[in-house]
């Protein structure tokens, strides 16, 4: 296994559905603009409240992709 250099880079997920859908809403947005994706961390769980219920969630990742 050869040594490897990452970048870092955040980004901010949305859905309305869910968590899980922001996170690979964004990572799926992030990948058709940067190669080599390889790995995310969540930083942040937000969301937007509407008449007493979650009616929006965002999530701030960051992703770590190898530079070439």
């Amino acid at each position: 296994m050869s040594d490897h250099v990452y970048r870092l880079s955040e980004i901010v997920g949305s859905s309305s559905t869910s968590v899980d859908d922001a996170i690979r809403t964004g990572i799926r947005k992030a990948a058709e603009t940067v190669r080599n994706i390889e790995w995310f961390q969540t930083e942040e769980i937000r969301g937007q409240v509407v008449d007493g219920d979650v009616a929006y969630y965002q999530v701030r990742l960051k992703i770590g992709f190898r530079v070439d």
